[in-house]
């Protein structure tokens, strides 16, 4: 199955509201796809964890209201942060503020900081708090009553009214990187995110793709109904990147991202003017790819 190519932005951290609001208006106005933040509580990455980082969710929430035209989500929300109901609920709020253009991005979580700092527990646990809430995020987004009882999570008569706006619901985006994460991924997904140091490379990224083919066999779910994506951060030369990231597209994947900040990525001295660069020299050379 052949899937168009689309193309998003991302700012993640470290910026004033003002940043992601003219990033925000370069996604939309620049003809990226989608555009995308990311669900951490404290900062994350080399610089330390107490740099300036908002609420994703209420990031998502202010893009909605501020564009017309890009989706948008976060790479990805945190199954240990939130209740899945209140998930549930958050993600259908933007899906309606948005009319409709949420993608649904979400992973097992993994910042040991954060979970220190906080209390939040969960975190040895974390493949199956994620494998029970997929289930439990359908259920109520699809029916009118939802009865769950697992491990981790008890769900009785529980109501989620109003469903999305997508039907039956956004498209869900999984971080994956490792064998349990991947069969989840071949359960639950529209979209793969390689997590960690799967993607770092096109024949790392193929190898863990290939893997996914695999889980998906095992499942009886055909492999091409799920998309691939990948995120990586600007390198400062649009030729190159537009080139990197055109070997990822050439190995089967079709969402390609440009990270001005996350991970270990210090962010961009200056990210409305990358994000400038990125829309006027690599987006057309990655359109051509098509």
């Amino acid at each position: 199955m052949t899937h168009p190519l689309r193309i998003g932005i991302k700012l993640s951290q470290d910026q004033p509201i003002a940043t992601y609001r003219e990033v925000w208006r370069i996604a939309e106005e620049g003809g990226f796809d989608h555009c995308w933040a990311m669900d951490h509580l404290a900062s994350i990455g080399g610089p330390g964890d107490d740099r300036p980082i908002f609420d994703g969710w209420e990031l998502l929430a202010a893009m909605a209201a501020a564009t017309k035209r890009v989706r948008m989500g976060l790479l990805v929300t945190g199954i240990t942060y939130r209740n899945p109901a209140l998930l549930a609920k958050i993600a259908t709020t933007v899906d309606h503020l948005s009319d409709g253009r949420l993608e649904f991005g979400i992973g097992a979580a993994w910042a040991t900081n954060e979970h220190e700092m906080y209390g939040i527990s969960g975190l040895d646990h974390r493949v199956g708090l994620l494998s029970e809430g997929l289930q439990i995020l359908k259920m109520l987004w699809t029916q009118e009553r939802t009865d769950f009882a697992g491990r981790y999570y008890t769900m009785t008569n529980a109501v989620a009214n109003p469903k999305p706006v997508q039907k039956p619901y956004p498209p869900i985006w999984i971080g994956a990187g490792g064998p349990s994460t991947l069969r989840l991924t071949a359960r639950h997904a529209d979209v793969w995110n390689p997590s960690g140091g799967v993607g770092r490379d096109p024949e790392t990224a193929l190898k863990a793709s290939q893997e996914l083919d695999e889980a998906c066999a095992a499942v009886g779910r055909e492999p091409g109904e799920i998309r691939r994506s990948i995120q990586l951060p600007f390198s400062g030369d649009p030729q190159e990147f537009a080139d990197r990231l055109g070997r990822y597209h050439e190995a089967g994947f079709s969402e390609l991202v440009v990270m001005l900040s996350g991970g270990n990525m210090p962010t961009a001295a200056d990210p409305v003017r990358v994000a400038d660069t990125v829309a006027d020299k690599v987006l057309p050379a990655l359109r051509a790819l098509a």
